[in-house]
């Protein structure tokens, strides 16, 4: 009796997370920061190494693919036309293609890769450095530029930062190296000196909006709005509390603190059941960080004399920032140890309870 033919195996591909920070063609926020790139290129006497700093999810990698696919599609050296968006780059054009595919032969991008022997920490490791020392050393495939982004610079290990110190000192000729970070004195001094700094701000409101109607299409516009404000101007940070249900934990911060001034605890242990439901943990530390954020932001407005919730006269601004730490320390406690996530929500809620 024969056997029936064995179906195919299907293949799996890993999500290509890059893809929409790749190919995004317009430019949302940071036109000062996109002008001083193209005029340093125009000039002729462009510095060969820059960084790019600013809080996380803001478009610090997405300025730099639209300046690398500018700058390998030919940009500096064409003219640019009057009024145009600094290093526009018609996505038809085949170098916006294949920087979007992935396959453009003078592109290359190093990001934090997990540990080593199963371990969670990531890192930017020495061979891809050297990897990516020995590439920005070659011909341009093309002719023109080859252009290197580390993602993530803070991630370097300090071998991989040294390995592309010889590369800083001595750029190779055509080569562009763009490094971005959230954290920039994490790099080594040496780094530091080596290269021009672009520090990026967050997004206003008027700049993050439409960002994200295009990648959160079916938000309404308050909740875009609401997702902007928690964000704090960062466009990767409100996709991720969209997809992570940061609406909706966002509402029970609201709740908690507004519930405050009236000393009522009813509601607490539904709040903290609703907090503690994932077994991953990922809506309690959503939670507290919001919740903290929500804090430190009331006190900011109450210091410059603003006008700040009401539930923040309960206690003197001192206290609600060593609040604010405490909190910290019981979320990562908390996560840390698998400690009883529902009874930490309670205690934090205890805490900014006077009664």
């Amino acid at each position: 009796m024969s056997r029936a033919p064995r179906a195919p195996k299907v293949q799996e591909f890993a999500p290509d997370l890059d893809l929409p920070v790749r190919s995004m063609p317009d430019l949302f926020g940071h036109r000062g920061a996109a002008e001083t790139l193209q005029r340093a290129a125009l000039s002729g006497r462009l510095p060969q190494a820059w960084m790019l700093a600013g809080p996380p999810g803001i478009g610090k990698a997405t300025l730099a693919y639209r300046f690398g696919r500018w700058l390998l599609a030919g940009g500096a050296e064409g003219t640019v036309p009057p009024h145009a968006t600094p290093l526009h780059l018609d996505p038809a054009n085949p170098t916006f293609r294949r920087i979007a595919a992935g396959t453009h032969a003078d592109l290359r991008t190093l990001r934090p890769n997990t540990g080593e022997k199963g371990g969670v920490k990531s890192i930017i490791r020495v061979e891809d450095s050297r990897e990516a020392t020995r590439f920005l050393g070659m011909t341009p495939a093309e002719g023109g530029w080859r252009f290197v982004l580390v993602d993530g610079a803070e991630h370097m290990r300090v071998e991989a930062a040294n390995a592309l110190l010889k590369t800083l000192e001595e750029p190779p000729p055509r080569s562009v190296l763009v490094l971005t970070t959230a954290a920039p004195d994490r790099l080594l001094a040496t780094i530091r000196s080596r290269v021009r700094r672009l520090d990026l701000a967050p997004l206003a409101p008027e700049d993050l909006d439409p960002l994200l109607s295009r990648l959160l299409p079916a938000l309404t516009a308050t909740e875009r709005a609401t997702l902007g404000r928690i964000a704090e101007g960062s466009a990767g940070q409100a996709v991720a509390l969209a997809e992570g249900e940061g609406l909706a934990l966002q509402a029970l911060v609201e709740e908690a603190l507004e519930g405050l001034a009236s000393g009522s605890r009813r509601r607490w242990h539904a709040l903290a059941d609703s907090v503690a439901a994932k077994r991953d943990g990922s809506s309690f530390l959503t939670f507290m960080a919001l919740l903290r954020q929500a804090i430190s932001a009331a006190v900011r407005q109450a210091a410059r004399g603003q006008a700040a919730p009401g539930w923040l006269a309960g206690r003197p601004l001192a206290e609600w920032s060593t609040l604010w730490d405490r909190l910290g320390r019981l979320a990562a406690e908390t996560d840390a140890l698998s400690l009883d996530r529902k009874q930490a929500v309670l205690t934090g809620l205890l805490w900014l309870s006077r009664s």
